[in-house]
């Protein structure tokens, strides 16, 4: 491409390279802590390993900075009447664009230092899954008004900027922060920042003498002791770090319903997101409650919506859940709000329950996967070493009564039914899912049944929908419930195939 074809077009934000430079940096300046500390450790005098880190912090961030110049000089980008196109021109030419008619979502996001120097990363989407992400285009960065600029005109929302800044459907309260540490996300941090402080120390080179210092630390203390108070402080780093990744995600949470059809969810503390979402193509809502908020009371709501762009390895934004974990009441009237229903679906109606075949299904499940467990300690500790038979046996008296409990509980969540305009089922223990779908939004049933549920008598029917996660199930329904269930959701979708005593 000429750079007479550029005019017209145009180019990324320039203050990408300093935010490119100062991250390199802020990235050599943390690795150049073990680096050092590993020279020295290995013999190395401390001048010459510190000479050798700064000049490689140089490299890393001369480097980049000229990648990222090279990559800012070689993006052009231009909306037209019917198309958004971008252009890379450098050693090869590439050239996207995606029809207006198409894009389904225009998200907004920037980080501390992007938001230092007033710009923002477009991420524009079709909401198709076609791979090499040729269905999403991705400005990286522009300014901050050229970021909603670029979401208002990309939206067809010439009005957005007139939202009612004082009536959101939801806001942010600072309370919900107690149900930030109700999930598996405070264990899964525990015992990372443990692996995390292992690692470091074997960098560092003094790994083996923080062992020695936690073994005499506990001489003499029973090793169940000990295992009980490591996992207790386990816990309590996971839940530092579960409240300190909930105030990152939710901060400045709002979700507003502005003028033209579009539901907004902005929120972050350091990173800000924008996320929207075209009322048109919402066709229902997921009520979440995971254990440990349902125990507290709490439950999020997550939008089943077309076109909703995934999150990828990249990005591990939900671009789906329009509330964090809040009370159960608040949950559903936000629900109602969304759908612009008087009651939520998923409290409107009484949902039918299953035959007791299915509640020895999930025993037996529950406590074959327990069994199976406590048979690979077993056969580890007649192998390794008698300390796995010790935990193996701790594990067996916990997990076989709570197996049991969750399999009645599992029993007890599900259910199904039909109210207005919407069909409803519920389903799981560890994280209980409530769906409510629209009807009209069924695009076909699938009907599943193992040989397993053919001897009981039951079968799973799922829900095929354009929207969400692209499938809804109801688990072991008895034959003729769940048939009956599917024809009256949607009438004449199935009734060709059903055979009638």
């Amino acid at each position: 491409m000429t750079p007479a074809e550029f005019e017209g077009w145009n180019t990324l934000d320039k203050r990408t390279l300093a935010v490119t430079a100062l991250t390199l940096a802020g990235a050599a300046v943390g690795a150049a802590i073990p680096a050092v500390a590993a020279f020295v450790g290995s013999g190395a005098r401390f001048g010459v390993a510190l000479a050798w880190v700064v000049a490689g912090g140089v490299v890393l961030v001369g480097g980049g900075v000229l990648m990222d110049l090279f990559h800012w000089k070689a993006v052009r980008y231009r909306v037209t009447s019917d198309r958004l196109e971008m252009a890379f021109t450098l050693v090869f030419r590439s050239r996207k664009s995606l029809q207006r008619e198409r894009i389904r979502n225009v998200d907004l996001t920037a980080n501390p230092l992007q938001r230092l120097f007033g710009v923002a990363v477009v991420s524009i989407g079709t909401g198709s899954h076609e791979s090499g992400g040729q269905g999403r285009l991705k400005l990286n960065p522009v300014s901050r008004a050229e970021a909603e600029r670029l979401r208002a005109e990309l939206l067809r929302r010439t009005e957005i900027a007139e939202t009612d800044e004082h009536a959101p459907l939801a806001a942010l309260d600072p309370g919900w922060i107690r149900y930030a540490p109700m999930s598996f996300l405070t264990p899964t941090l525990g015992l990372a920042a443990g692996g995390g402080l292992m690692q470091l120390s074997d960098w560092a080179g003094f790994q083996k003498g923080l062992i020695d210092w936690v073994l005499d630390l506990f001489l003499g203390i029973p090793l169940v002791l000990v295992i009980l108070i490591l996992l207790a402080i386990a816990m309590v780093a996971g839940l530092v770090g579960a409240l300190g990744l909930w105030v990152e995600m939710w901060w400045n949470y709002r979700l507003d319903r502005e003028p033209g059809g579009t539901l907004r969810v902005r929120r972050g503390l350091f990173t800000t997101r924008s996320i929207s979402i075209e009322e048109r193509r919402l066709r229902g809502i997921d009520l979440v409650e995971p254990l440990g908020n349902r125990i507290a009371g709490a439950a999020r709501v997550d939008a089943i919506a077309t076109g909703m762009r995934q999150s990828d390895d990249d990005d591990k934004t939900d671009y789906h859940t329009l509330l964090p974990a809040a009370p159960v009441a608040t949950a559903n009237r936000i629900a109602a709000a969304v759908l612009r229903e008087p009651v939520s679906p998923t409290e409107a109606v009484r949902l039918t329950g299953h035959p007791r075949a299915a509640r020895g299904r999930l025993l037996r499940w529950w406590i074959g996967s327990v069994v199976l467990l406590l048979a690979v300690f077993a056969i580890l500790g007649f192998l390794l070493t008698g300390v796995l038979l010790v935990i193996g046996a701790a594990l067996g008296v916990v997990l076989l009564p709570v197996s049991v409990l969750l399999a009645l509980d599992a029993y007890r969540n599900l259910g199904h039914g039909i109210t207005g305009r919407y069909l409803v089922g519920r389903h799981g223990t560890v994280r209980r899912s409530t769906f409510a779908l629209e009807r009209d939004g069924v695009i076909g049933w699938t009907v599943k049944q193992s040989i397993f549920q053919r001897r009981k008598g039951l079968l799973t029917v799922v829900a095929t929908t354009a929207a969400g996660a692209g499938a809804y199930s109801v688990y072991d329904a008895g034959e003729e419930q769940g048939l009956l269930f599917a024809e009256e959701s949607v009438p004449e979708l199935l009734t060709p195939f059903l055979e009638r005593a």
